[in-house]
């Protein structure tokens, strides 16, 4: 049945914070809660992920043929042309979604899918364009829940810069997680990694909300660091995709700082809950 194999092709656990990415967004620019239209963004940005996982290994059919065969697509267990159609389709589908909320909504996914292309068919070859494309679609993926208003405040949207060097780092850790090594990049990430950090913290010092948002930073940090740091010790294929896998599934705790650094604590414990659900999904299915 292609069921299992479909799922695997989707990385469910990562879906899971495409959502928290949208409710952070939307904390960000103080959107009212009132109605349910903004579940159109939701269901685009987790529409938009879900097409560019599949993408992800579409692309890499090839060499996962070599280094990853108990992928999909190199098993066997999905064909080439059902991942295309199936990416292709949850692209479309994220881009109509968008349409539906709002125009500038519509504008954002096509910047998000052009990126996701970039990155899947060209950039994630290269050290440094890679992390770099690949941390553009989740700053835009930020800024996609920040398009739930109509006018989006000008400061909102340099916040998407700390998810952008967030992905950035752990792109650069993941381009060691078949081979091993590579100290010099963890080392770079481990640096990036506790700029967002900072930058979180002093955020929250500016808008009053540092006593709620610290404890949610020092949580994200004491999921973070330990892999990270033991990765640096022991760089070896095994821990470097622990690290990534725990910083792609922590990134929902960067969202929930953000939550809580612009004072909706609420919304800051509802994307927490997340965590729960994308972990234990992740028990079942790969994250890298």
């Amino acid at each position: 049945m292609l069921i299992r194999p479909t799922l695997q092709l989707l990385r469910p656990a990562n879906l899971v914070t495409a959502v928290a990415d949208i409710l952070a967004g939307m904390c960000i620019v103080s959107f009212h809660w009132n109605g349910f239209s903004y579940l159109y963004l939701i269901g685009a940005s987790v529409s938009l992920y879900a097409g560019g996982v599949v993408f992800n290994d579409y692309f890499d059919r090839k060499i996962d043929a070599k280094e990853r065969s108990e992928r999909p697509i190199p098993s066997g267990n999905v064909s080439k042309e059902f991942a295309f159609l199936l990416g292709t389709t949850l692209l479309m589908i994220g881009v109509a979604f968008a349409f539906l909320y709002s125009c500038t909504s519509f504008f954002v996914s096509l910047l998000i899918c052009f990126f996701v292309l970039l990155y899947n068919y060209y950039a994630k070859h290269h050290i440094v364009f890679g992390p770099l494309v690949m941390g553009f679609c989740r700053g835009l993926n930020l800024v996609f829940g920040m398009t739930s208003v109509s006018e989006i405040p000008e400061l909102s949207f340099y916040l998407s810069i700390l998810p952008i060097v967030y992905i950035a780092a752990i792109t650069l850790v993941s381009q060691n997680e078949v081979l091993g090594g590579g100290k010099s990049k963890l080392r770079i990430a481990l640096f990036l990694f506790g700029g967002v950090f900072f930058v979180q913290i002093f955020l929250s010092f500016r808008n009053g909300n540092l006593l709620t948002t610290l404890p949610f930073v020092l949580f994200h940090i004491s999921l973070l660091f330990p892999p990270l740091l033991k990765s640096i010790q022991e760089p070896s294929p095994e821990q470097i995709r622990k690290t990534v896998k725990m910083g792609v599934l922590a990134l929902i705790v960067l969202n929930v700082s953000f939550a809580a650094s612009f004072g909706n604590l609420v919304v800051a414990i509802l994307i927490l809950a997340l965590l729960p659900i994308s972990l234990g999904i992740a028990k079942g299915f790969a994250v890298t």
